[in-house]
């Protein structure tokens, strides 16, 4: 496949060879000969990223920003090794994730503990610290320059509590993280993108998530640039789409009864009951058995995080008591 995609507005989605083809893209932002990354994908996407930049013919020393949208590290794990490899670039990232990026220790236990020691190992290698000094914290509406070409940081919780979305003036578009969902280029009809979201361990917070996609649809997007995966459009019905599953996934999660592993075994089979609903409503590009086995690890993290956030729910109401 090509692995650098070129957008409009300057923009190039490069596939990160994250997990799968079509699973996470790295997206640079080319303006004058300047350049901006947004998401890093893992170590094993360094050497693509600047790959990639010698295509467009941008030096290293010519790259301004790396832009986080989150820390988790299918969006930061090579953020330490590409800032070693650029020179004068600045890294942008939420001030609660400013302190993970100095030390990664806790950001590695904390993945170690969703997949696993060894698992993590074989997906992200070791991370590596940035220098304090060439971390930006990304402040709700801080305003950045690339050349002429303005960007905005909204702080954009629900998926993350450090989480934003960059908005790019020239574009008319939101680099969105995951807080816009996934839309899988598997699942489009003649073109037409569907999204779902996602509610991965252990900050989901369901009101949040609403909150932040109406505050970013009052920006009235031409388009939205996804980590998984890259750009859509007609974004209305997309976040009306959202809007509804988010709802669904949250009954899913607040009819399930128990604990540990026979509740997560209930939501599960619930995410997946509303997944095989959606693709039927949606008419899917794939079968059910496609389907569920193209999500089945996203599904499998929702519902993780589903059982976390419940659990965090039931504790608020036990102080109350």
């Amino acid at each position: 496949m090509n692995e650098l995609i070129s957008q409009p507005d300057g923009i190039q989605a490069l596939e990160s060879g994250y997990g799968r083809p079509l699973l996470a893209a790295i997206h640079i932002v080319v303006e004058e000969g300047r350049a901006a990354i947004v998401d890093t994908g893992s170590n094993d996407s360094v050497p693509r990223v600047l790959t990639a930049l010698a295509s467009l013919g941008i030096p290293p020393e010519n790259v301004d920003w790396v832009m986080l949208t989150h820390i988790h590290l299918d969006h930061a794990g090579g953020a330490g090794s590409l800032m070693c490899a650029l020179p004068n670039a600045k890294l942008l990232v939420h001030p609660r994730g400013v302190r993970h990026m100095v030390d990664p220790s806790k950001l590695w236990e904390g993945t170690s503990a969703v997949y696993g020691a060894e698992r993590a190992y074989q997906l992200y290698g070791r991370l590596v610290p940035v220098p304090a000094e060439r971390i930006v914290p990304a402040t709700d509406g801080l305003e950045l320059r690339l050349a002429d070409r303005r960007f905005r940081v909204f702080d954009t919780p629900g998926h993350a509590r450090h989480h934003i979305c960059i908005w790019d003036n020239t574009a008319r578009a939101f680099f969105t993280g995951d807080t816009f969902g996934l839309s899988y280029r598997e699942l489009d009809v003649d073109g037409r993108a569907f999204v779902v979201p996602t509610t991965t361990p252990t900050q989901f917070e369901p009101q949040a998530m609403h909150d932040s996609i109406d505050r970013m649809m009052a920006m009235q997007p031409q388009a939205m640039y996804l980590t998984h995966y890259s750009r859509v459009t007609d974004v209305p019905r997309l976040a009306a789409d959202l809007h509804r599953l988010i709802d669904a996934m949250v009954a899913v999660a607040q009819a399930a009864r128990g604990d540990g592993v026979a509740r997560h075994v209930e939501i599960l089979a619930g995410l997946e009951q509303v997944m095989r609903e959606e693709a039927d409503r949606q008419k899917w590009a794939l079968d059910e058995e496609q389907t569920l086995e193209l999500l089945r690890m996203d599904l499998e993290l929702n519902a993780q995080g589903l059982g976390v956030w419940l659990d965090s729910q039931r504790a608020v109401e036990a102080q109350l008591v």
